[in-house]
């Protein structure tokens, strides 16, 4: 088994680690013996996305996303098809906006890829933070930090978690992320899948099923010390 991780514009959206999250989906592919690699994209770059299994965007300034606007709207027909056809894409704050169908700024309005309903507008204030979340799709908490300055609305999609501890897409509806199909959208970061094996394991297995047709059990791998970590942050954000 293979799995080949596209990641986009690294030079310009990787702003809070994302090279950690690429890190942590191949050792993790690799200590179950699927071979992975991971293809990084430039702006100039052609992207095939049928080639890819996993695509991660990661975060970046206003700045460095209103540069990568207009490229992603070249690609915008390919990455939606993508999307429909269940491709697993993980995107991390920066990215997880520009999922959506505009992010509005001070600076201006930024035309998204409209990959899922959802849109960002600037709000007074960052909203910054550890953050803690219980998600449906885990047994452990997703625990991570938050840095922004958007507030996520995502319609009527739904959320990656409830927020315990933190602000969240909005600091008000008490949500944070989306899910949509294969998509996950969120603002946690530093890097987040290092931190949450769980959810690293749900892109790593939802892009087997997608790849072989089949659902395919993922072997067991020692995740003490990321239970730990994770426990210690859970302990003393939630229950202190």
């Amino acid at each position: 088994m293979k799995l080949t991780i596209g990641h986009l514009y690294p030079d310009l959206l990787n702003l809070y680690g994302d090279r950690g999250n690429i890190q942590c989906l191949m050792k993790r592919c690799q200590w179950r013996g699927i071979e992975a690699e991971t293809i990084p994209f430039e702006l100039d770059d052609k992207i095939e996305f049928s080639g890819l299994d996993i695509v991660l965007l990661g975060g970046g300034s206003d700045r460095e996303q209103m540069l990568v606007c207009e490229k992603l709207q070249k690609i915008q027909k390919d990455f939606k098809a993508y999307v429909e056809d269940n491709g697993v894409v993980i995107a991390i704050c920066g990215g997880y906006q520009l999922l959506g169908n505009y992010y509005k700024t001070e600076q201006g309005t930024m035309k998204g890829l409209e990959l899922v309903d959802l849109y960002t507008e600037q709000g007074e204030g960052r909203l910054i933070q550890n953050i803690v979340l219980q998600s449906d799709l885990f047994d452990m908490p997703i625990v991570g930090f938050e840095n922004h300055g958007g507030r996520t609305c995502i319609n009527d999609n739904k959320p990656l978690g409830k927020v315990l501890y933190g602000a969240g897409n909005d600091g008000r509806s008490g949500y944070e992320g989306v899910v949509y199909k294969n998509v996950i959208g969120t603002y946690l970061h530093g890097p987040l899948l290092p931190k949450n094996p769980q959810l690293a394991d749900w892109l790593i297995s939802h892009a087997l099923e997608r790849k072989y047709g089949k659902k395919i059990e993922l072997e067991p791998l020692d995740d003490s010390q990321e239970k730990q970590a994770n426990d210690y942050i859970y302990h003393r954000f939630v229950k202190a």
